[in-house]
């Protein structure tokens, strides 16, 4: 499909060209610069159409699982690192600029990881590490059976807070 779309803008470009040499008139100029324009324009529907049915056949809605990490207290840390494990397995591995984090500090939530997992339970394992206002290191680790069922399934992980518990982690199903 893609190579379609870049052989009929070639073969429309040489006509520009061709037409150019052949000292064509000011009108037909704009009547293919029109074209072109009309052409670039389905290009671009294409390609969001395209992105769209991609993002449907590698992430089925029955086996769709996503990951957000988002401060409870953004005050309270600096988030600098987070690992994320399913089934012993690494998903995901970041580590934050100060832009993100500026960012997570204001309200913003991260999209970590997407991927498919079957239904059933399954053992997240989350590791972070953060600096405290007080000024120390923190390093903790948590664990999570997450329960997928049918349909996508959508986990928050907030770091600190109230209701985090002694690893500072709060878990939201979505």
């Amino acid at each position: 499909m893609r190579k379609t779309i870049l052989t009929l803008l070639t073969i429309l470009m040489l006509n520009i060209t061709s037409a150019i040499a052949a000292d064509v008139t000011k009108e037909q100029i704009k009547g293919l610069d029109e074209q072109v324009q009309d052409i670039k324009k389905d290009v671009i529907d294409l390609t969001a159409g395209l992105l769209q049915l991609e993002e449907k056949l590698l992430f089925p809605s029955n086996s769709q699982f996503a990951l957000f990490v988002s401060l409870a207290d953004p005050e309270d840390l600096r988030l600098d690192a987070i690992q994320i494990k399913l089934e012993n397995k690494v998903l995901a591995h970041h580590l934050y600029t100060f832009r993100e984090l500026e960012a997570m500090q204001k309200g913003g939530v991260q999209k970590i990881y997407t991927g498919n997992i079957k239904t059933g339970d399954h053992k997240l394992v989350i590791s972070y590490t953060a600096k405290a206002v007080s000024g120390g290191e923190m390093k903790r680790s948590s664990s999570y059976t997450l329960k997928k069922g049918v349909g996508p399934k959508f986990v928050e992980i907030k770091i600190g807070g109230p209701d985090a518990g002694d690893q500072g982690l709060e878990f939201k199903d979505w």
